[in-house]
Parts: structure tokens; C-alpha cells; sequence
């Protein structure tokens, strides 16, 4: 697999995904940093984050949006969108865990989705999910607020 770089040009590159809600002019008052992180649990079970610099296939991989308020006036409303690369499959773990997911970047549901095969209805797949959807009530003037996923090389 190719290094961070591939990584993060192809996060940033979909990232023209992210739409608001609310605010007419929430566009000039988002500030949105992305970091990719290459996750890392030890022995005991401790979790550490450290920048990608390569990521060969089966490595944990965390994207990190936070937005950034940088206006005198509440937000409301605010839906923000991070997409999973096609090279990586969603491991399940989103945070906060109330994000909604979709297969097809324009329908979101609670997770785990799931579909009617036979007449019974099972999850969907994490390799199927495409894009991850929160849902920001409230991001007050010059707070800033975080979303993250985590993925696999695939």
C-alpha cells in the first residue's frame, strides 16, 4: 500500500462530500482540520495515535475531522460527512458512536445497517460502508467539535 500521503489526498479528495445544515453562511464560519493517524494498541490495551507514513495492508488507519467555529455566532444544525476511501474498509468504530452510515453517500440510518435477504433481515457488511454522517446540534462560537472513524488498509 502506498504511504500517508495516498491516504490522506484520497480522504481530502472526497471530502468536497461535507455539506452543512443551518447557518446560510456556515461555510465561511467552518474550519475543518483532518489528521490521519496510524492506530496502535499495546499489551495492556492502551490505545496510542501516531502520523501514517506507510500503510500496508491491515493497518488500523483513524480519520479525524474537527470543525472549528470560528465565528461569534452558534451553529445549529450542523450534519457533517466523512467518507471511508475505496482502498479502506470501515472497522465499526466511530466516534461519537452516534453516527450514521450509508452505502451509498446519500441514504444514512443508525448502525448497524441492515438489509432484508430471503426475508430475514442481516447487518451489512463494514466493507459495503461508503460514508459516515454526524449530526452536530449545537457547535457554540469558537468551540470546535471532533468526529472520527477507523479503518483498515485494505
Amino acid at each position: 500500500m502506498k504511504g500517508s500521503n495516498f491516504l490522506r489526498n484520497t480522504l481530502l479528495a472526497s471530502l468536497a462530500s461535507v455539506f452543512l445544515l443551518g447557518t446560510a453562511n456556515a461555510d465561511d464560519a467552518l474550519k475543518m482540520d483532518l489528521t490521519a493517524n496510524k492506530v496502535i494498541k499495546n499489551a495492556e490495551g492502551k490505545t496510542t495515535y501516531l502520523p501514517v507514513r506507510n500503510a500496508p495492508a491491515g493497518t488500523v488507519i483513524q480519520y479525524k475531522a474537527t470543525y472549528s467555529n470560528t465565528i461569534n455566532k452558534d451553529i445549529q444544525d450542523l450534519a457533517v460527512v466523512l467518507p471511508i476511501p475505496a482502498n479502506m474498509t470501515f472497522t465499526g468504530e466511530a466516534i461519537p458512536s452516534t453516527a450514521q452510515a450509508s452505502i451509498d453517500g446519500k441514504n444514512y440510518a443508525d448502525m448497524p445497517l441492515m438489509r432484508k435477504v430471503d426475508g430475514k433481515m442481516i447487518k451489512i457488511p463494514f466493507s459495503e460502508y461508503r460514508t459516515l454522517r454526524w449530526n452536530i446540534k449545537l457547535l457554540p462560537a469558537q468551540k470546535s467539535a471532533a468526529v472520527a472513524l477507523n479503518t483498515t488498509v485494505n
